[in-house]
C-alpha cells in the first residue's frame, strides 16, 4: 500500500511538472528594427568548418515550435557545445545562448517548444569544431500567428 502511495506520489510529481514552453523571443525583442541589409546566407564551396543544418521548422510554423539544428563535423573532429552561440540579428542584436544553452548537444539543438511572438526573425548560430574551425549559418523563423 506505501509503495503504492509513494508511486502515486512520484506520479502525481512528474506530471505536475509537464514541460513548459521556453521564451525564445520576447515580444519587445521582436520590435527592435532589424539590422540593415542582413540577409540568410548559404555556405557554398569546400569548406572543413563544422556545418549548421535547420531540422525543423522548414516552414512557417505557430508557436510554441520545435526548434531543432543539426550540428555536422569533419576530418574527425568534433563539435565543442561550449562554443556554441545563438543570436537574433537585430539592432542591437540579441544574444540567445543562455535560453538555449540547456538544450545544446554536441549533434544539435533539439527545443521542443521555443515561444515566439508572430513574424519572422532572422538568427545566426556560430559553432566550432574541436580543431578550432568555426562554423555559421543564418536562417529565417516564420512565426504564424495563432
Amino acid at each position: 500500500m506505501r509503495k503504492t502511495l509513494l508511486g502515486l506520489v512520484a506520479a502525481g510529481l512528474l506530471s505536475s511538472g509537464a514541460a513548459q514552453a521556453t521564451q525564445l523571443i520576447t515580444e519587445d525583442e521582436a520590435k527592435l528594427p532589424p539590422p540593415k541589409g542582413a540577409v540568410a546566407t548559404d555556405r557554398r564551396g569546400i569548406l572543413r568548418g563544422p556545418k549548421v543544418e535547420v531540422v525543423s521548422p522548414s516552414d512557417a510554423a505557430s508557436s510554441p515550435l520545435r526548434l531543432q539544428l543539426k550540428f555536422e563535423s569533419f576530418g574527425g573532429a568534433k563539435i565543442d557545445p561550449d562554443s556554441v552561440k545563438v543570436i537574433f540579428l537585430r539592432s542591437p542584436n540579441v544574444d540567445l545562448t543562455a535560453r538555449v544553452k540547456p538544450f545544446i548537444q554536441a549533434d544539435g539543438i533539439n527545443m521542443q517548444d521555443a515561444e515566439l511572438p508572430p513574424g519572422e526573425y532572422l538568427v545566426r548560430v556560430d559553432i566550432k569544431d574541436s580543431d578550432g574551425r568555426p562554423g555559421t549559418a543564418s536562417f529565417v523563423l516564420k512565426v504564424a500567428p495563432k
